[in-house]
């Protein structure tokens, strides 16, 4: 979002719907438009900030102990708001995690954020990190995860798991057009899907949101598509439907790269 002006009504649109849905958790970063998605959100928000948990990212080459308070304030800048819920290091760049840590926690002190995370951060990056000052204080991990790509069931989300630590799971229903499209136009999925009355974007959401401690964040501006994606709450999976799952979509069986776009 926030790339194109011309869009800028529909797309405040789109998030108001899905706050209207009760679907209140919105995911942003500077990135993003290089802060126009920041934009949207504020002016969407508008008036409602008490009913949204909001989320944005830092830069790695921003994220310097001085320079993530600065990154952090041109955010609030853009969103018209004092505080956001949660801040997330969007990647790891060259930056010493201790600096970064160092920022956040300055950041959380002075009420600018109430926690902080990282984003696309494997298993050897999260030990590293919790075991530095203040990593003891990151809440959750962003990280690519859906039916396609399951690598972090080796060994990431089980650690994280084990430490009651939250995965955001972004791009849940593929994270590239071809890979949207062979999820959606797979025929066991679609069987699956019409068993339940539902679509194969609702079972991928669905199969998501069974698991503990995952939260999935699908973008959207297309009405139709939101009111999609807030029905897949309601769909319930069977034991059945999730060992069809793992045998069309096969879980790891061993380490991989963390996938990331």
């Amino acid at each position: 979002m926030g790339e194109n002006h011309a869009q800028r009504q529909a797309e405040v649109a789109a998030l108001r719907l899905g706050l209207d849905l009760g679907m209140t958790l919105i995911d942003t970063a500077e990135m993003y438009g290089e802060g126009g998605a920041e934009k949207v959100v504020g002016e969407a928000i508008a008036g409602r900030r008490d009913e949204v948990f909001l989320v944005s990212k830092v830069y790695p080459h921003n994220a310097t102990r001085q320079g993530v308070v600065e990154a952090c304030d041109r955010s609030l800048k853009r969103l018209q708001t004092d505080s956001l819920d949660l801040y997330l290091l969007h990647w790891r760049g060259a930056v010493p995690l201790t600096e970064t840590l160092a920022g956040l926690q300055s950041l959380k002190q002075a009420g600018k954020i109430q926690s902080y995370g990282v984003s696309n951060f494997d298993r050897n990056d999260m030990e590293e990190a919790i075991a530095l000052p203040g990593g003891d204080e990151i809440v959750t991990n962003q990280v690519l995860y859906n039916l396609m790509n399951r690598g972090i069931e080796w060994d990431l989300l089980p650690w994280s798991r084990d430490r009651n630590i939250p995965t955001m799971a972004y791009s849940p229903v593929g994270h590239s057009p071809a890979e949207q499209k062979g999820l959606f136009q797979n025929s066991q999925l679609k069987a699956i899907a019409d068993r339940h009355r539902a679509t194969p974007t609702q079972v991928a959401l669905a199969w998501l949101l069974h698991q503990e401690g995952m939260i999935a964040i699908p973008k959207a501006t297309n009405p139709d598509h939101i009111q999609e994606n807030r029905a897949a709450l309601e769909l319930t999976l069977t034991t059945s439907d999730l060992t069809e799952l793992d045998r069309i979509f096969p879980p790891p069986r061993r380490k991989t790269s963390l996938a990331m776009r």
